[in-house]
């Protein structure tokens, strides 16, 4: 004869049975803080586990390619500004590296100095813009402040060397479009000083939080794989524990001369390739680049900051191939020349399309939460990805 707890627990196996549950649609943007810019992603839950996250871009698409086409070399300088718009100095410079290599222009010491000083405090306003977003989304904001603060001191500096504070047209083709101060000088050596013990004080206010680190840790785990299957670089493929660094294995410009580090994921806080992982790779290379820069900035050798390069770049007929070390990873340039004043073709690899491309695979089955722990660390600008 059945018990009554017997009776209860074959009643609840057979309403569990019969439970039927709806598949839910969410629209997350294109206008919504946790996307990072005007992305869309179509969001399919099953109550709070995500079964589908697909991304839906285009809503910043400017034809920059074929805009490239329609102008002169010079004259493709301020839209590759707008690319990644929280990097356009390391953009700027991938496209110069390009089109000098078709002219053979030789690019002066002093110049090429200049250029992986603002590169590297570049790579620092940028991951800054990474730690205080990417503190805000997991409800951390006084992160977001101090990140917005230091980023402010950086575009003081390049306002007082380009005369804007976003989109910089600085670096030109043979060089840069003006010299660097004394003044600037004098506020890139403040800045160092006064940045780099910070560093630490951020990793213990937001790294080492132990809010932070179960909301980050064990979530978004990209492995070595997944990064080769979709042409992941930069801080995506570093924070699988993979010590690949254009700026060491094919380093450009005067990158060979100077002595860095390149920090890789380890799993020390769950599991290689998580979200922690790819955040402390970010604020590592931050110490990094402030290492770059001080062994540069009282060496910048006197002469002119830029080569002899007419108001009009003459390109011989021929293709070009450039690719450098951005904040979200390798930026490259495609350049076909047919001996014009303008480019024939132009094509352009961007970091950040191939990141977001994989948010539906690292996103399936995981909690709402976890979907925007991943795409703040995936570091996306929507600049780049529509183009």
């Amino acid at each position: 004869m059945s018990t009554t707890h017997e009776l209860v627990e074959g009643h609840l196996s057979q309403s569990l049975e019969n439970l039927r549950t709806d598949e839910l649609l969410l629209n997350m943007g294109p206008q919504h803080p946790s996307t990072h810019g005007v992305l869309r992603v179509v969001v399919v839950t099953d109550g709070e586990i995500v079964k589908a996250a697909k991304p839906e871009i285009g809503y910043l698409h400017r034809c920059f390619e074929k805009h490239s086409e329609n102008v002169d070399y010079m004259g493709v300088a301020p839209y590759v500004d707008r690319l990644d718009y929280l990097a356009s100095m390391n953009n700027a410079m991938g496209w110069a590296i390009a089109v000098e290599g078709m002219v053979g222009i030789e690019v002066p010491r002093r110049a090429e100095f200049i250029r992986v000083i603002t590169a590297e405090l570049q790579r620092i306003a940028s991951h800054l813009m990474s730690f205080g977003t990417y503190g805000l989304d997991m409800g951390a904001f006084t992160a977001f402040m101090f990140g917005f603060r230091d980023r402010e001191m950086i575009l003081d500096i390049f306002e007082m060397m380009s005369g804007a504070r976003l989109l910089y047209n600085y670096m030109w083709v043979g060089g840069v479009s003006r010299d660097i101060s004394p003044e600037a000088i004098a506020k890139i050596k403040n800045f160092l000083d006064y940045f780099e013990p910070k560093i630490d004080e951020y990793n213990d206010l937001l790294s080492f939080n132990k809010i932070f680190i179960e909301r980050t840790k064990n979530v978004g785990v990209i492995d070595v794989e997944t990064c080769h299957s979709y042409g992941l670089t930069g801080v995506m493929l570093r924070g699988c524990g993979v010590k690949w660094d254009l700026r060491k294995e094919v380093p450009y410009s005067i990158y060979k001369e100077v002595e860095f580090d390149v920090p890789v994921g380890s799993g020390e806080m769950g599991t290689l390739g998580d979200c922690w992982d790819r955040h402390i790779v970010r604020m590592r290379e931050m110490k990094e680049s402030v290492r770059i820069v001080r062994q540069l900035i009282d060496n910048i050798p006197a002469g002119p900051h830029r080569g002899k390069v007419g108001k009009v770049v003459k390109v011989p007929a021929g293709e070009s191939f450039s690719r450098t070390e951005c904040p979200r990873g390798e930026l490259a340039f495609y350049i076909v020349s047919d001996g014009s004043a303008k480019p024939f073709r132009v094509r352009c690899k961007s970091p950040c399309f191939l990141n977001i491309s994989t948010l539906d695979e690292l996103t399936r089955g995981v909690m709402v939460a976890d979907l925007i722990a991943t795409i703040g660390s995936l570091d996306i600008v929507l600049g780049e990805v529509d183009r």
